[in-house]
């Protein structure tokens, strides 16, 4: 079985719901990766480095109002996830 993550691996964004979840190829939930990172066993923006994801995630993170200084809190641990091993 697939270990379940509290937070994707690729993006870091929470997993709470299933909704959140991605999908592995054979259409069950991914327990790694959110919706917006992975879909059908492969990820949506298969060739986007580490630094384009964290500009990604701050620039999402803005668009909800999180003041830049907290982007960079919530984008520090990117690095650190299974995708970017």
């Amino acid at each position: 079985m697939e270990k379940l993550y509290k937070f994707c691996q690729s993006c870091g964004m929470p997993i709470k719901t299933a909704e959140d979840s991605g999908t592995n190829a054979d259409g069950s939930q991914s327990g790694r990766f959110c919706a917006h990172c992975f879909q059908g066993g492969k990820f949506t923006l298969p060739d986007l480095t580490l630094d384009q994801m964290k500009k990604r995630v701050k620039g999402k993170l803005k668009d909800f109002g999180i003041p830049g200084f907290l982007t960079w809190i919530f984008t520090r641990n990117i690095p650190k996830l299974e995708r970017w091993k």
